[in-house]
């Protein structure tokens, strides 16, 4: 029996052998057929898609579709087993277009479709739901919209499903509830970005079912964040959570979700950009984390413990919430730490010195915070890992002071330094030339001495240098730059340096910006001509730097150009925009240009003319046809002689913010086409010789932080609607015009209010009682600038305006944000001084004067305890001045002469300081004037009228009498009583001998003795 068995199985693993043989054959040469069915279904497909790039040009039906691109078979049955159709470019150009063709569902055994980055549109094809085999789907970025089909929880055996929106295609995609994901038991990744999930209220409860979840991509979903959820059944498969970006429209801040810090696998976690306000929880189980992100948030407490409990933190982004308090000494036990951001929040105290001592940091960045002390305290002792792995150094914009220590110059890897904002002093140490890997070092805005070193030629990689706004002096010369070959950004403007190079100097470098306003450069009184040899060159700043001379005609092609504070002269050409195309900004006020205003391309934005010579007319230039419309959003022509009548063609100008052509010629009426520039935002028409009416379509200017239309000769009254629709106005000035009417109880609703100036018209009526409502008058005022900027170069055009305050005019552009005044003077208002004035507690001038005023002056103006300067001269003001003068520790202007103000004047510090002049034209006394009270408190006055001298004085009368009477009692007595008038005629002669005696010796004395 075992005989015969043996050659038959000796005869089967032979055939079995030259079986797999060839088999392996087979497979080895890819000849592997894919099934009939399935290469028509995919033919079907194929056909109905537009594919503009030919990405299935491989898919040919003479062709085995097992080798076509995309299509992956099974290596035994050959049934297509993935199709792998993504879109590569990640703009999405060029990928499919169309709808999915039915027939993929022959593909009875597909476990994985990728169609992600095409453009598909339409909605989601619910026949998806019937691929029961399918392990993978990807529909990310493909362009559908409407509502996600419940039938994809039919796929049971999904590991992963992208359903993420590419926001830079068309589709938007929304489920109204999330309980079809309940089926996919399986699923380990979920990305559904950007798909609205505001309506699936139990998402936390559906994705807490999912036993094998393991990451999870819910961002810009609309995210109910608050959704309820059983904290004791959590499940412990999730460890990557991204649901940042879910901050909903009009709803009110959330708190952050405890739930999600219960989770004990978690490794990575996103909570950025959801508006959480309150605290960060301070328990969590998630102690495994590696990657923590709950940036740009408003969190508002300290910093909690168990994040120095994460040992495995790698990754930590705090920045952009209200966090306070220091940062622990613990921040040591994060070993791991490679990445710390904790910039714009409101943590205080030093930096702990531990935090040098990291030994794989790479990024540490405390930017914008109120961190104080010596840097040397927190950075003096850095460890030499430290100083090894660290990249990017960022600590802008705290309160630190003190040297740099040369440990400074011993980082191995630092790329990135930024130090400015700060306080620091002393100079710059030597070895900064020895971080050969920097490639940005900011510096700006701090206190550093000495001269730009010479170590800094030794910078090879560096490419940006920002030490702008020092006190560094010196020169420099061409060694400061020998080696900077990769320069391309040199910021070092508000310094004392003089530049010494060759006029035929050839840089190492090609810059893009160039900076050095306030520099002195050199000899040559010209603009550089090394400079045409920066070919690159977008952004140059020259201002105040003492040049003089043409402008050479290769500058004008420099989109960024600043060359203002000089003695340039000249004709300026046309401004056709630059050859590159980029957009203008150009600054040349403040020199001595003559001639007409120059044409500008419709590219320019900023272009600043101011205080030069330039003359004419401005019809040219605002009426030109060349272009439809302009692109300026800032024209700056004030203090020129430019003269004509205003043309009436802004309608050209929409993008227009800031529009200043104060002191100048300009006469005629406002045009009514100034309406039409609504984003207006600064309209300074100020010291010409205007007239007419302020134009009704001006309201349509609703954006207006500033109207400065004083000093001309503008009739009429103040419109109503400057109160009702200039919402935002902050600096209203109409002074010095032939304004006329009573001021409206409308311009009582300009809450932002601060400066308002009528002064000088023929306005009448009362002042309003309603001036209270100026509330930005009564808030605490804090240094903001009001500025127009551009942010490709980070510059801004500071917001002025001219004050007149304590009799003078001041000029307010950096400190504007801290003014406020009111100033009514030189009018015919009358009625009293309403009382409710004395609520604007915040106001720093007042101004009344020549006006018609009667009544008294609140006792309630002690209240405004911020008042600097006060004028009520030249009214009809009684009765006395109140006591609570004293109060107001800040006044150092007061002027109340020629009212009918009686009485002693207060005694205080201030009043007693001020010059006599201030009281005059009343019925006063006391210091400062030279008048003196009486009892009841009335001055002596020298110039008192024949009938004040005639009244009698009473008290003098009674007195008299009453020695008259005393006098006549004693007579009377010594009369009447002999023995008293004996004793006292004795005593008086007893004196009198004594006296004689006394004399006579002292005489005899003086004399001396007789020859």
């Amino acid at each position: 029996m075992s005989g015969w068995k043996t050659p038959h199985a000796a005869l089967f693993f032979l055939m079995l052998s030259i079986f797999s043989f060839k088999l392996t054959f087979c497979i080895g040469n890819n000849s592997i057929f894919c099934q009939p069915v399935e290469k028509q279904s995919l033919l079907n497909f194929k056909q109905s898609l537009k594919d503009p790039n030919s990405l299935l040009s491989s898919w040919d039906g003479t062709v085995n579709c097992c080798k076509w691109k995309g299509v992956i078979c099974n290596n035994l049955t050959g049934h297509v087993h993935q199709l792998r159709l993504q879109n590569v470019d990640p703009f999405g150009f060029g990928g499919f277009k169309g709808n999915l063709n039915p027939s993929l569902l022959n593909l009875k055994y597909l476990k994985f479709l990728d169609l992600s980055g095409h453009n598909f549109g339409g909605k989601i094809p619910s026949f998806i739901g019937s691929f029961t085999n399918l392990e993978y789907l990807n529909l990310s970025g493909t362009g559908f919209h409407g509502k996600v089909p419940h039938t994809l929880g039919n796929l049971s055996n999904l590991h992963t499903l992208d359903l993420e929106i590419n926001n830079q295609l068309v589709g938007v995609e929304s489920v109204d509830s999330l309980e079809w994901v309940s089926g996919l038991s399986e699923l380990e990744y979920l990305n559904m970005n950007s798909v609205n999930l505001s309506r699936a209220n139990n998402w936390a409860q559906v994705i807490n079912s999912l036993p094998s979840l393991v990451e999870l991509h819910f961002e810009s979903c609309s995210l109910d964040l608050m959704a309820p959820l059983d904290y004791s059944n959590m499940s412990n498969s999730l460890k990557y959570l991204y649901l940042s970006d879910n901050k909903i429209d009009n709803q009110p801040s959330v708190t952050t979700t405890p739930w999600i810090f219960q989770l004990t696998e978690l490794l990575s976690i996103d909570l950025s950009s959801n508006g959480f306000d309150g605290p960060i929880p301070t328990i969590s189980n998630a102690t495994k984390l590696q990657q923590i992100h709950i940036s740009f948030n408003n969190l508002i407490s300290t910093i909690p413990d168990w994040i120095y409990l994460c040992k495995n933190l790698e990754f930590l982004d705090l920045s952009e919430n209200l966090l306070s308090g220091p940062i622990s000494n613990s921040i040591a036990n994060l070993t791991s730490l490679n990445t710390f951001s904790a910039g714009s929040n409101l943590l205080s105290g030093k930096i702990p010195e531990k935090i040098a001592n990291l030994c794989n940091i790479q990024s540490l960045d405390l930017s914008e915070n109120n961190f104080q002390g010596e840097i040397s305290d927190s950075f003096g002792n850095m460890s030499e890992c430290f100083l090894e792995s660290l990249e990017d150094l960022t600590l802008p914009s705290n309160q630190l002071s003190g040297h740099l220590t040369n440990r400074f110059g011993e980082f191995k890897s630092l790329q990135h330094l930024d130090l400015s904002n700060n306080s620091l002093s002393g100079l710059i140490p030597f070895n900064i030339g020895n971080l050969s890997s920097l490639k940005t070092l900011e510096l700006y805005d701090n206190k550093f001495t000495g001269t730009l070193l010479e170590s800094f030629g030794q910078l090879f990689n560096l490419q940006f240098l920002y030490i702008d706004d020092n006190r560094l002096e010196g020169v420099v010369t061409e060694t400061q730059f020998a080696n900077l070959t990769n320069l391309e950004t040199l910021f070092a403007s508000g310094n004392h340096l003089t530049l010494n190079v060759s006029p035929n100097w050839n840089p190492p470098f090609q810059l893009g910006s160039l900076h050095i306003a306030s520099w002195n450069l050199g000899v040559s009184s010209e603009i550089p001509p090394w400079l045409e040899k920066q070919k690159y060159i977008v952004g140059l700043d020259l201002s105040n730097t003492g040049i003089s001379g043409n402008i050479p005609s290769w500058v004008w092609k420099i989109p960024y150009l600043a060359l203002s504070h000089n003695s340039l002269h000249g004709k300026i050409p046309d401004l056709l925009g630059p050859e590159n195309g980029l957009n203008g900004l150009i600054y040349l006020g403040s020199n001595q240009f003559r001639g007409p205003l120059p044409r500008i391309a419709d590219t320019v934005l900023h272009l600043d003319l101011s205080n030069n010579s330039f003359s004419g007319g401005i019809s040219h230039f605002v009426c030109d046809r060349t272009y439809k419309t302009y692109g300026l959003t800032l024209l700056q022509l004030g203090g020129n002689q430019l003269s004509g009548e205003l043309p009436d063609c802004w309608k050209k100008w929409p993008s227009l913010q800031y529009l200043n052509l104060a002191s100048n010629n300009m006469s005629g009426s406002i045009p009514n086409s100034v309406g039409y520039l609504e984003y207006l935002q600064s309209l300074s028409l100020s010291d010409n010789r205007l007239s007419g009416r302020i134009p009704f379509t001006m309201h349509r200017c609703t954006k207006l932080v500033k109207m400065d239309l004083g000093d001309n000769g503008l009739h009429g009254s103040i419109p109503t609607w400057v109160g009702t629709d200039l919402a935002e106005l902050t600096f209203l000035i109409l002074r010095s015009n032939k304004l006329s009417g009573e001021i409206s109880s409308d311009i009582c609703r300009l809450n932002s209010l601060q400066i308002l100036d009528l002064s000088d018209n023929k306005l009448s009526g009362k002042i309003p009682r309603c001036f209270s409502n100026f509330t930005a008058m009564a808030t605490k005022r804090s240094l903001v600038l009001y500025y127009y900027s551009y942010d490709l170069f980070l510059l801004s055009y500071i917001e002025r305006a001219s004050i007149a305050i304590k009799g003078s005019e001041f000029q307010y552009g950096t400190t504007l944000s801290l003014v406020t005044t009111i100033n009514l003077s030189h009018n015919n208002l009358s009625g009293d001084i309403p009382k409710e004035l004395t609520s604007l507690v915040e106001l720093r001038s007042l101004n009344l004067s020549q006006n018609h005023l009667t009544g008294s002056i609140s006792d309630n103006i002690g209240d405004m305890k911020q008042l600097e300067s006060l004028d009520f001269s030249r009214n009809s003001l009684s009765g006395r001045i109140p006591v609570e003068f004293a109060h107001l520790s800040f006044l150092n202007y007061l002027n109340l002469s020629y009212n009918k103000l009686t009485g002693e004047i207060p005694k205080s510090t201030q009043l007693q300081s001020l010059d006599a002049s201030s009281f005059i034209g009343n019925d006063l006394c006391g210091p400062p004037l030279t008048s003196t009270c009486s009892g009841d408190g009335d001055g002596d006055k020298e110039d008192e009228n024949d009938d004040d001298e005639s009244e009698i004085d009473w008290y003098y009368v009674i007195l008299s009498l009453g020695y008259a009477v005393g006098f006549s009692a004693v007579c009377i007595t010594l009369v009447l009583n002999k023995s008293w008038r004996e004793a006292y005629f004795g005593l008086l002669h007893t004196m009198w001998d004594k006296l004689y005696v006394y004399v006579c010796i002292k005489c005899n004395k003086l004399s001396g003795p007789r020859l």
